[in-house]
């Protein structure tokens, strides 16, 4: 356990970091937003394409990594729409506060899955968790809209437009890029691969200040019976499917390692604004990240240390 508390220390330090920095040098949304934005299109692919360019590929099992995340998706998301009914009658859930559950249940924070991959096994962890981010993202894209637009939002689906976000996800087109130039990554003059780490390195902390600026401390003190049931799935029974799910597939070592490390972190901070922008439970959603990232630093390190 010591490794994976020397690797996830700092991880939570920085989320700590970007907590203060917001409510002391930097109160303004706008300021990061920019960042978030510069981050989302700008560090993280090039430190996704540098590790995918780099990565022996022979060495990562592609196929178990990406196909264990993502029937844990489709499980998770099967397990929400199973206990809608229950909790609709027991809690008086209604739609977009079934959305804000389902996203809650089954999205993840690259943010935090990256790092922590990446303090564990290096440019192995990165590899694996980007195989995992290529395997998960779509589908959750696809899962979270649809069921926004199903239960929240007054439109129909417009399909079209779904497919079109998710063609241009700057991650998933970094990945793809970073694999096709994984054959030539020696001919990459120097001074690509230079400007490429530099940008890599620094997304990693900038990442986790802008998760740690986005929590709602005040969203803890009255903490909804929904949120708790989002922590559970999330943090709790998405790690144990993965974990049953990778270990059928033979996965071991790093590779079941970094599988767990994207299962058991907390949901996406961007959660909030697609519930917002859809007509889901906004407020809610903002309580299921707040509280997701506080327990995540107790339970990520249990979840690793089982299988380490």
């Amino acid at each position: 356990m010591a490794p994976v508390f020397a690797a996830l220390f700092p991880v939570f330090l920085l989320i700590v970091g970007g907590f203060v920095l917001r409510r002391v040098l930097i109160a303004e949304d706008a300021h990061w937003i920019g960042l978030e934005r510069l981050l989302y299109y700008v560090m993280f692919p090039a430190l996704l394409i540098g590790t995918m360019a780099r990565a022996d590929l022979s060495k990562v099992p592609v196929a178990a990594v990406g196909g264990t995340m993502f029937v844990s998706v489709l499980l998770m998301a099967a397990l929400c729409f199973a206990l809608r009914p229950l909790l609709a009658r027991t809690l008086g859930m209604d739609g977009p506060a079934f959305t804000s559950l389902f996203q809650g249940a089954t999205r993840w924070q690259t943010f935090v899955a990256l790092p922590v991959a990446g303090n564990l096994f290096g440019d192995l962890g990165l590899a694996l968790a980007s195989v995992a981010m290529v395997a998960m993202t779509p589908v959750l894209n696809v899962l979270c809209v649809w069921t926004l637009v199903h239960y929240a939002s007054p439109n129909t689906a417009d399909w079209r437009t779904v497919s079109i976000a998710i063609a241009k996800n700057p991650l998933i087109w970094a990945c793809v890029i970073g694999i096709a130039l994984n054959p030539v990554a020696s001919a990459i003059p120097q001074p690509v691969n230079a400007l490429i780490d530099a940008l890599g390195r620094s997304s990693l902390a900038l990442g986790l200040l802008i998760v740690g600026a986005g929590l709602r401390i005040g969203e803890i003190i009255r903490v909804r019976p929904l949120t708790l049931t989002a922590c559970v799935i999330k943090l709790v029974a998405m790690p144990a499917v993965a974990i049953a799910l990778a270990l059928a597939c033979g996965l071991s070592g790093a590779n079941l390692t970094v599988v767990v490390c994207c299962t058991a972190v907390p949901a996406a901070s961007n959660s909030y604004i697609l519930a917002r922008q859809m007509g889901g439970d906004a407020p809610l959603m903002a309580q299921i990240i707040t509280v997701e990232t506080l327990i995540a630093v107790v339970t990520m390190p249990i979840a690793i240390g089982i299988v380490t």
